[in-house]
């Protein structure tokens, strides 16, 4: 967007979770809500209706400079080890917040 400020951006990974997983699969996400990285705004962990199986981790990020700053300071970023602890390899898709409803800013 054209007006110069830094746009929040949203992170979207991916992957089916076998259903024996899934409660490892949530309280995995639960116990490291409360390690949050700084640059992140919000996060959640979201099950598809249609196909149960089909998982996505939501994160919402300040600016994509601020992305960017925490997969350089980290080996692997947390919500693909995630995804990884219940033996899936994650998707990852990247967009850019173009406007947002009350409560968060963009």
């Amino acid at each position: 967007m054209g007006d110069g400020r830094a746009r929040a951006v949203m992170t979207v990974l991916e992957g089916s979770v076998a259903e024996g997983h899934w409660g490892e699969f949530v309280g995995t996400f639960e116990g490291g809500a409360a390690r949050m990285p700084a640059q992140m705004l919000r996060s959640y962990l979201v099950q598809d209706t249609a196909d149960p199986t089909r998982w996505r981790l939501i994160g919402v990020w300040r600016s994509r400079a601020a992305l960017d700053e925490y997969q350089r300071s980290v080996a692997t970023p947390g919500g693909v080890l995630m995804f990884r602890s219940v033996g899936v390899e994650p998707v990852l898709n990247i967009w850019e917040v173009g406007a947002a409803g009350p409560g968060l800013e963009t």
